[in-house]
């Protein structure tokens, strides 16, 4: 089911001067939902991506400004909704532990970034048309 799919527009915002109007941001999420759980949405793609930056799920959740439960939760949720986990984790020790992606993960990550140009693609000109009826 596609209802929400992150954000499509993967530039910065331009940094408003005294005579530009602002102009409406448009945004695409999509989840995928199981039974009552999120299976992946935007929030989980924006965590692995994290992941991947930091190389651990606390560092991913304080860079998201989220608790390291929540993330813990998140990706805990995640891997129990998919055939295959997307993380592997390693309990800390002398080298801390960590967390890294599984080529599902990263799979994830691609898949769902590609969905969202897509669908930008294929809507621009209602996108367009749209973002005209709005009040600068």
């Amino acid at each position: 089911m596609l209802s929400r799919m992150a954000d499509t527009a993967k530039t910065k915002p331009r940094p408003a001067t005294k005579s530009a109007k602002p102009r409406p941001e448009v945004r695409f999420r999509m989840r995928i939902r199981s039974g009552d759980a999120v299976a992946l949405g935007p929030g989980k793609v924006e965590l692995l991506e994290a992941v991947r930056e930091y190389g651990s799920i606390s560092a991913a959740a304080r860079s998201l400004g989220m608790s390291y439960r929540r993330a813990w939760l998140l990706i805990d949720e995640l891997n129990r909704s998919l055939k295959a986990p997307a993380t592997h984790s390693e309990q800390g020790g002398q080298s801390g532990g960590g967390c890294t992606l599984t080529p599902v993960g990263e799979n994830i990550i691609r898949l769902y970034r590609d969905v969202e140009v897509e669908a930008q693609r294929s809507c621009a000109k209602q996108i367009s048309e749209l973002t005209r009826l709005i009040r600068s």
